[in-house]
């Protein structure tokens, strides 16, 4: 091989790594999943059950190894995938944001290892009304089954009534999917480092919850598109700019996700009564809650959250 060759095959290998798609080296993660979706999960873009790896890998490099990918700031930050741009539309600034195992990233993708059993989820939203959301439900069964970044986290159902039918339901429903969990009363966590399944209706679960409390502070705050009413007996849907869509009484439920500062997430189970509770049992379910922010149950029905006008459940 001349010293010509030699060094051009340099240069495309250095242009190659510079761009986040060398060759890791190491073994690759297994079980990984890549969605890529637009406005909240409504549309998906890319879903890919066995992405292409080659050895190690950031979620960056993954990204740009399975979709057509342009970045900003150096490298750090995605500016397009498939051709689909962050911009401003009608004044609303629509960005991409991703998730691992249904945890927002603490840090950028080309920063995040990705590890076994990971599931990445790219979604270029409108936050205006919620710059972070912190944790989704939209990877069931993660993170209870493998945890965030290589931990597993102890898992725990908490319950308003421990001997009740629902508390019951939820653990035969983890247990069902293999996934060891405590059981226990509102307000006894097992420690910072648990990941929480809080379950009852509402007007039980605010009062002993600090993440379900913060569901009055809409989501600006907490980063879910839903709010409580009259004691807890009306579910108020929101869209992705905040604002009022449905008013849900009577056997209504929620699953959504929070997060009480750098703590693992907490899992909210609750209705508007307990039949409401038993609605949103039902609906722990992969299908029903895959690429979902959040999800309101009425009548049966699922009803993706923020909730747009026109949406399929």
């Amino acid at each position: 091989m001349s010293a010509r060759t030699v060094g051009l095959a340099a240069v495309v290998l250095a242009a190659l790594l510079a761009a986040g798609c060398g060759a890791g080296a190491g073994q690759q993660a297994g079980n990984v999943e890549l969605l890529v979706t637009r406005d909240y999960g409504a549309e998906e873009l890319v879903r890919l059950p066995e992405p292409e790896q080659s050895g190690d890998e950031t979620v960056m490099r993954l990204l740009q190894r399975n979709a057509d990918v342009t970045t900003r700031y150096g490298g750090g930050f995605v500016q397009s995938i498939d051709g689909l741009s962050a911009a401003r539309e009608g004044g609303r600034p629509l960005d991409w944001f991703y998730y691992v195992n249904g945890i927002e990233a603490s840090e950028g993708a080309a920063s995040r290892e990705v590890e076994d059993g990971a599931k990445v989820w790219w979604d270029r939203r409108d936050w205006g009304a919620a710059q972070r959301v912190p944790a989704v439900v939209g990877a069931f069964p993660e993170p209870f089954r493998t945890g965030e970044k290589g931990r597993r986290y102890p898992v725990r159902i908490e319950c308003s009534d421990l001997e009740g039918d629902a508390c019951q339901r939820v653990y035969e429903r983890f247990t069902e999917l293999g996934i060891v969990a405590a059981r226990g009363g509102l307000g006894t966590s097992g420690g910072d480092k648990t990941l929480r399944v809080v379950v009852g209706p509402w007007r039980d679960v605010e009062a002993r919850d600090r993440v379900a409390q913060t569901l009055a502070d809409g989501p600006r705050v907490n980063g879910i598109f839903a709010r409580m009413e009259d004691d807890g007996r009306t579910l108020v849907t929101l869209d992705e700019r905040g604002r009022e869509v449905q008013r849900l009484g009577a056997g209504a439920g929620l699953i959504a996700a929070g997060r009480d500062g750098e703590f693992p997430p907490t899992w909210l189970v609750t209705g508007t009564d307990d039949a409401g509770v038993l609605s949103a049992i039902a609906a722990l379910d992969e299908s029903a809650l895959e690429a979902k922010y959040a999800l309101a149950i009425s009548d049966d029905r699922g009803v993706p959250l923020p909730e747009r006008e026109g949406r399929a459940p």
